[in-house]
Formats: structure tokens, C-alpha cells, sequence
């Protein structure tokens, strides 16, 4: 019995013992799952996993260094819970160059359209627009009204 295990394990790579145990005993072995796991384990069988890609591992294009004012703004999302127990959201624009806090902003809810609707009054404000913006990649961040935005002040 042990050597047909270490067939059927050999040609059956993804079976596990249990699966092992079902063919074994459709052969006519008279066997139960825990000593076909005994013999499993002694025989040092496993199933063989599937190497997974490694997304996050990719090499990533490096950042440049920040050398004026509006090159580079940051912007994120700061969660928080009142004291009765309802969220809300602050969105912060920071300058990456001076670390200078650009926009505070507190909403309950909020959306591409009102991201955009805060980057346009800091605009408003006399700041020029940024070079580029790093964010993380939220559906408010990601989405059709931040894109827009980005085009029309590119």
C-alpha cells in the first residue's frame, strides 16, 4: 500500500490525502483517511503548491528628488470616528518640497468630484498647479473626475 500511495501521489501531484484515500479505496484497499495520512506524512508527501507571481516585487519606477516649491504634491485621506460613532474623512494636500499642509478638508462622505472641487479652490488661492501628484490608489484618487482635472492642467 505504501508504495501504490507513493504512485498515486506521484501522478497525482495536486491530490492531497484525503483524495488519495478516496482512490485507494475505490482500488479495494481496506484503508482510512488517518492512516493514509500516517503513511503520508511519513513518506514526507505534500502537495505541491503553485509558485505565484509576485506582484509587489515588480521593480518600481524610483521617484525624482523634489528640488522647488508645487513640483510634487501628496495627497491621502485621514480617517476618523466622531464620538457617536459616525465616520468621516479628511483630505490632506501636502507639498512635498516645503512638507507644508496645502488643504485641509473634512467631509463625511467623499468623492473624485469633491477632491477636485478642493484642489481648484487651493488653485483659486494663487498656488499653481503641481507637476505631478502622488496618491495611493483610492476610487476617489482613481477615478474620472481626478483624471480630467489632470488633463486640463497638464
Amino acid at each position: 500500500m505504501r508504495s501504490r500511495l507513493k504512485e498515486l501521489a506521484a501522478t497525482r501531484v495536486r491530490y492531497g490525502y484525503r483524495r488519495l484515500t478516496v482512490l485507494l479505496k475505490r482500488e479495494g484497499w481496506k484503508v482510512n483517511a488517518r492512516r493514509v495520512y500516517r503513511i503520508y506524512s511519513e513518506e514526507g508527501l505534500m502537495v505541491r503548491t503553485k509558485q505565484r507571481k509576485k506582484r509587489a516585487s515588480r521593480a518600481r519606477v524610483p521617484l525624482s528628488v523634489v528640488v522647488r516649491p508645487n513640483e510634487r504634491w501628496s495627497m491621502d485621506f485621514i480617517q476618523e470616528r466622531t464620538e457617536d460613532g459616525r465616520n468621516f474623512r479628511v483630505l490632506s494636500v501636502i507639498d512635498q518640497f516645503t512638507r507644508k499642509c496645502i488643504a485641509l478638508e473634512a467631509e463625511r462622505s467623499m468623492t473624485g468630484n469633491k477632491v477636485v472641487a478642493e484642489l481648484e479652490r487651493v488653485m483659486e488661492q494663487g498656488r499653481p498647479a503641481p507637476e505631478s501628484i502622488t496618491t495611493d490608489n483610492g476610487s476617489e484618487f482613481a477615478g474620472k473626475a481626478l483624471d480630467a482635472w489632470a488633463l486640463r492642467h497638464a
